[in-house]
């Protein structure tokens, strides 16, 4: 998940959401991308058939190329969808007056278990594409380099509440303001991408709680400013001393 610069996360006109015309053409956009959820994760992109999301829905396959242009964009669209509800997820139930470490954690937290919620299908789904789309934006042309673009547009505004909780921890002085944000995003999302290519390959099953614990114990001390543990200590030295004074 490591990515390049970051701009403004702006849709791509590759994702830009048409809008539908009506309650029942809202709904069948829904019922779309429902079951194109459910047909992505079971079979991945390549496997996968409009032909076959359609015949779920009891519809013509040219009823899909009405809201889809193709198979390609439905499915980005998915992934789309499915981001906005983990950004929702993590915006909501962000604890913002705790430390910056506990909000990280629950950060790694949600990421894991929303990423594990429905099984590993689109999760494997989603770590398959990224890369795909990270060679198509080099060695693709066309729509391939379009949709790879529009992935990584949508990559970006995915890590963002990552990236707004790292830069208040920096404005914070709790974040080390050495070393540039993206790669601090890196360092956090790179073991959680590990993580779950291991729960996908091996089949091996992870405790989410302990996991994300395990982790930010892991990735804090890399993170942390050095004056903030420094701070810590002499705070906790005139908590002993004062101790000691009243015992």
């Amino acid at each position: 998940m490591s990515l390049p610069a970051d701009p403004p996360a702006v849709m791509p006109p590759a994702l830009q959401r048409r809008a539908p015309a009506g309650a029942k053409a809202e709904q069948r956009v829904r019922d779309l991308l429902r079951v194109g959820r459910e047909v992505f994760a079971a079979k991945g992109y390549e496997r996968a058939t409009t032909t076959e999301i359609a015949k779920r829905l009891g519809i013509s396959e040219a009823t899909v190329f009405t809201y889809f242009r193709g198979k390609r964009e439905l499915c980005m669209r998915v992934i789309a969808d499915w981001y906005d509800e983990i950004i929702d997820a993590i915006e909501q139930g962000l604890p913002r007056e705790a430390p910056i470490r506990e909000q990280l954690e629950f950060v790694v937290h949600t990421h894991l278990r929303l990423f594990l919620i429905q099984g590993t299908g689109l999760c494997e789904l989603v770590l398959s594409e990224g890369r795909k789309r990270e060679a198509d934006i080099t060695g693709g042309s066309g729509s391939s380099a379009e949709f790879g673009e529009a992935f990584i547009e949508l990559q970006r505004r995915y890590t963002a509440p990552l990236m707004e909780l790292l830069s208040r921890g920096q404005q914070l002085g709790q974040v080390r303001q050495d070393i540039p944000l993206r790669m601090l995003r890196s360092l956090v999302f790179g073991p959680m991408e590990h993580m779950l290519w291991e729960v996908i390959i091996a089949g091996r099953q992870i405790n989410v709680d302990q996991s994300a614990r395990d982790l930010v114990a892991l990735l804090w001390p890399a993170l942390q400013a050095p004056e903030a543990e420094l701070l810590r200590l002499r705070a906790l030295k005139a908590t002993l001393q004062q101790a000691l004074g009243q015992a």
